[in-house]
């Protein structure tokens, strides 16, 4: 079958090449990938930047996402058959969307909501669970709170802005001029044109940050939440906890507990509670995803769509950070 893969880490390592067919285990489905999503993560892993946690053989087949349809299932598996419309983001061990076939344990799966193309669905895995273990698994959020969410536009952004708006939740969020309008068409209360304003000059009181961006944005982000509030960052750097539930080695447990040591500090001096969150598999979470999807509640949103053979192509697009949603390879 052909499959996107890196021989080593690199920038712009990365070919379409012929691979062996997926190995079938009991809680195996073997899916016939439709469509993928690029993500920045897939980006980061070809550079080599997570091969410290993330130790994966090479050569390695990308990505993250995927939306397809059953095939075949291992002997154990009960909640799939061949012919099933289905979704997932890969298990983290187990990633190769960027190929025409791939086996997913079944805990990945769900069924793709039925109103969406299979582009649409592929869309929504990673940056919808993210969404999900953010203001649902972690913060908790309830009805009235406010919550900053960066980036709007972004993959995450603009799920994130969506599912808590679903939720009850007053939204703030930054973007660039051009996108003002459609960020806040998602939902937003508030969009701050980060190139017009700095966020840390404008709110105040908030209960809750989801942040994607980098240190700096990190730190002025303590300075917007009341007492009692959460700082939950995506993009690092991450905890002990993380380090931990990871089960990584003590070494590398010591360099997270140094990297989150000021961040943390400087929350604790505030009564407010910093959290480290990297996005697992769940297909019972996506379950719960789905049935927002088709009552309207969230919609993906799609920057562009590449082929198969423009794989490299979109990494590079996405590489540039300046995508409106998500970019989708076509795989078939």
């Amino acid at each position: 079958m052909k499959a996107f893969t890196i021989e080593r880490y690199g920038k712009r390592n990365g070919r379409l090449s012929e691979m062996p067919p997926p190995e079938v285990g009991n809680y195996d489905v073997l899916v016939q990938v439709h469509a993928a999503s690029v993500n920045l993560l897939d980006a980061k892993i070809r550079a080599g930047e997570f091969k410290m946690i993330l130790p994966y053989a090479l050569p390695l087949t990308l990505g993250n996402d995927l939306a397809g349809v059953v095939v075949r299932v291992g002997a154990a598996v009960r909640r799939f058959k061949p012919g099933d419309e289905v979704y997932a983001r890969a298990p983290q061990t187990h990633i190769g969307t960027f190929a025409e076939q791939i086996a997913v344990h079944e805990d990945a799966l769900a069924l793709k909501p039925r109103n969406l193309s299979m582009e649409a669905a592929a869309a929504l895995p990673l940056v919808a669970l993210t969404a999900w273990q953010v203001l649902v698994e972690t913060a908790q959020l309830r009805p009235g709170q406010k919550v900053f969410i960066q980036a709007g536009s972004g993959g995450v952004g603009s799920i994130a802005i969506q599912l808590a708006k679903h939720l009850g939740a007053f939204v703030a969020t930054t973007t660039s001029t051009g996108n003002v309008g459609w960020v806040k068409a998602l939902g937003a209360d508030v969009v701050i044109d980060y190139t017009q304003q700095d966020f840390a000059q404008v709110l105040r009181d908030y209960d809750i940050v989801l942040n994607s961006l980098k240190s700096d944005a990190l730190e002025k982000s303590l300075g917007i939440l009341k007492p009692g509030g959460q700082l939950i960052s995506i993009s690092g750097p991450p905890t002990p906890q993380f380090a931990q539930a990871q089960n990584l080695s003590w070494v590398l447990r010591w360099i997270m507990a140094t990297l989150s040591g000021g961040i943390r500090r400087k929350a604790k001096k505030k009564n407010i509670r910093y959290s480290f969150v990297f996005m697992r598999h769940s297909g019972a979470q996506l379950g719960e995803i789905t049935a927002l999807v088709e009552s309207g509640k969230i919609t993906p949103v799609i920057d562009r769509t590449f082929p198969f053979e423009s794989t490299a192509e979109a990494l590079s697009y996405v590489e540039r950070g300046r995508t409106q949603g998500k970019v989708i390879v076509k795989v078939l």
